[in-house]
């Protein structure tokens, strides 16, 4: 339709902001009163949202003691977006819907040094094409990809100042992913994970997010909002130092929790993957236990003292947090010998997304900015 015929934008972005944010049933009757509108307001503004695919009747009745009425919801895939994930030995592709429901995943293999040679760009580029053919997502209702790097990266996206695991300093961004032909956007995989498990836990605003991957990082979000600080390093949990003088760290120093709670740890102590090391810990192997434990110990210095400068919950997310989960009950107590203030470590909570929140976050920026 022209402009000139469509009803007033900011109405229509209110009914779709009720709609979205709608935890239960949502009838019309329910929406016009949300939005402090009359109904031939609404159902002028309603037709516009359906014709445009943005918003639907859910399907649901209930009954209001008369004729029953029907729910309303918005079209979660009306729009899609794509994360992708860089970390020191995959890709990580995510398609989510508006929800932030995941509609496709893929993990690719390569090896670390062809971040570095000039095929990256194109490789990277085919790979996501193939990706969207594959679990046949609408190019035309893409919104943008984003992508996450376990890096501190400059302001203005274009470089990564320094990435400890894929032992880059100063490399310019454009020579691994300028090839992607869809709207870009950049950011730290922490800072993207925390945001993604804000979005979904929704009530709760304030948190510290400890994103466990191969690098260890994550980020601070207060009152919804990421905090970044002065530098843009707020969140780079894992170089807060856990034991002076201890193993050295990819960043360069000792001691930091990256060097003693990550998969590296245990590749270089023991030259096995996760998975076999932990199916080695419930086969109680002396050696396999005694590396866990301390990787535990260790984690928990790190909470205590995220939560002493924060006083905030601690959120444990990332890949390799899906294998620490069963062993909440031991971090929570090794947390709390170390904690003179609470009475318990309900604060230690482990994420709702977990494997797949680092792609999850880089979507989510099209998302956001698309409700917006």
């Amino acid at each position: 339709k022209s402009a000139g015929l469509r009803q007033n934008p900011s109405v229509r972005s209110r009914i779709y902001h009720a709609l979205y944010e709608s935890r239960g049933f949502c009838s019309k009757q329910s929406l016009a009163v949300e939005c402090g509108i009359s109904m031939p307001t609404l159902y002028q503004n309603l037709n516009e949202l359906m014709e445009d695919g943005l918003v639907h009747y859910s399907g649901e009745e209930r009954s209001t003691g008369g004729r029953r009425a029907q729910g309303l919801d918005i079209v979660p895939d009306a729009r899609v977006s794509v994360g992708i994930a860089v970390s020191e030995h995959q890709l990580r592709f995510v398609a989510a819907d508006l929800r932030l429901h995941e509609l496709a995943y893929k993990t690719v293999s390569y090896n670390p040094g062809e971040l570095f040679s000039g095929e990256m760009a194109d490789n990277i580029a085919e790979t996501l094409e193939r990706f969207l053919d594959e679990y046949e997502i609408d190019r035309e209702k893409l919104l943008g990809v984003g992508v996450t790097f376990p890096a501190l990266i400059t302001a203005d996206s274009s470089e990564i100042q320094f990435a400890p695991t894929l032992n880059m300093r100063n490399v310019p961004i454009s020579g691994m992913i300028g090839k992607i032909p869809y709207p870009l956007y950049v950011d730290n995989d922490g800072s993207a994970s925390g945001h993604a498990e804000c979005f979904v836990r929704r009530e709760q605003k304030d948190m510290a997010y400890l994103s466990l991957e191969y690098g260890v990082g994550g980020a601070v979000l207060m009152d919804g909002q990421l905090y970044r600080g002065g530098s843009g390093h707020s969140g780079e949990f894992g170089h807060i130092c856990v034991e002076p003088g201890g193993l050295r760290c990819n960043c360069g120093k000792n001691g930091c929790l990256e060097a003693y709670c990550s998969p590296l740890r245990i590749e270089k102590t023991l030259g096995v993957s996760a998975e076999v090391f932990f199916r080695g810990v419930e086969e109680h192997r002396p050696e396999y236990e005694e590396l866990l434990y301390d990787m535990l110990r260790h984690l928990a210095v790190a909470i205590n003292s995220i939560r002493m400068t924060l006083d905030c919950n601690v959120i444990l997310g990332g890949f390799f947090s899906e294998f620490l989960a069963p062993y909440l009950p031991v971090i929570r107590r090794y947390v709390l010998s170390g904690n003179p203030f609470d009475e318990n470590a309900d604060f230690v909570q482990f994420s709702s997304l977990r494997r797949h929140i680092t792609p999850l976050g880089a979507a989510l920026h099209f998302t956001r900015e698309f409700v917006s």
